[in-house]
């Protein structure tokens, strides 16, 4: 009788405990997917970049307590619009709705540096592959060519290498620094881009299939073309993945040795809203 009310008793706290946890929304102990490591270590950008290649690796299986997250590879964005041209080869305006990303869960990160000034980032990865799926409307020029459609795009981007910089506040929340990730900004290359737009010219399947084969065979112009594209739907994507990481997960569980807002900035800074 007595063990089974101590069973119910820890069955009690642990379930408090998990009410807790959920309810403050962050993590409270290091996690075993992540390498805490110290700027003030010689080896700390080798020790990061081992440490933000395993928080990609575990993304793929999902961050415990992280629900915001509902996928990372495939990833899916709601909608992107963007407007680019300043030159006769390019004027467009496109927006993509329903758009898949997959590709994300390969993520090979060659360099994690963080900057003690301001504790921005810079991040450099490659995937493999990239590919986008998305309902697209399209008007405006590539190439010199006139577009005027709405169908389907598929964009296959290869070996993709991706510089990263991230702006970052500090923050305390519980008796841990945190991120705010305020800004990213993405700039890439890659080896090829496969590409097929469905009903470019209104049902003229003929023009339709030799500019598709042009855009293939042109694709580094294609390629520059859609740059704004591109690096706009990976920003979208890491920006949205970063901020919910960081505020679930403490900075000092990445950077043992982070001040607090205090000590960086002098005085208190505000918590995001």
């Amino acid at each position: 009788m007595a063990m089974a009310r101590l069973e119910l008793i820890v069955l009690l706290v642990a379930f408090t405990t998990c009410l807790v946890r959920a309810e403050d929304g962050f993590l409270k102990e290091p996690p075993d997917y992540i390498k805490e490591c110290r700027i003030a270590d010689k080896d700390f950008v080798n020790c990061s970049t081992h440490s933000i290649q395993q928080l990609f690796d575990k993304l793929n299986d999902g961050i415990p307590g992280l629900t915001s997250i509902k996928s990372f590879d495939p990833f899916y964005l709601n909608r992107i619009r963007i407007t680019q041209g300043n030159s006769n080869a390019i004027n467009l305006k496109v927006e993509l709705a329903n758009v898949k990303i997959v590709g994300f869960g390969h993520t090979n990160v060659l360099e994690s540096q963080v900057f003690k000034k301001d504790y921005s980032w810079k991040t450099t990865f490659t995937l493999p592959e990239m590919k986008l799926q998305a309902d697209y409307s399209l008007f405006g020029r590539i190439l010199l060519i006139p577009l005027n459609g709405k169908g389907q795009v598929f964009l296959d981007a290869e070996n993709m290498t991706v510089t990263m910089h991230t702006k970052t506040r500090l923050y305390s929340k519980g008796g841990f620094t945190f991120y705010n990730v305020t800004n990213l900004h993405v700039d890439f290359k890659m080896d090829g881009l496969k590409s097929y737009f469905s009903n470019l010219f209104n049902g003229n399947k003929q023009l339709e299939d030799s500019t598709n084969k042009f855009f293939n065979d042109n694709w580094r112009m294609l390629a520059d073309a859609l740059y704004t594209v591109i690096t706009q739907t990976i920003e979208d994507i890491l920006l949205d993945v970063l901020k919910k990481i960081f505020h679930f997960i403490p900075a000092n569980f990445f950077v043992s040795d982070i001040p607090t807002p205090e000590q960086l900035y002098g005085r208190a800074k505000p918590k995001p809203k």
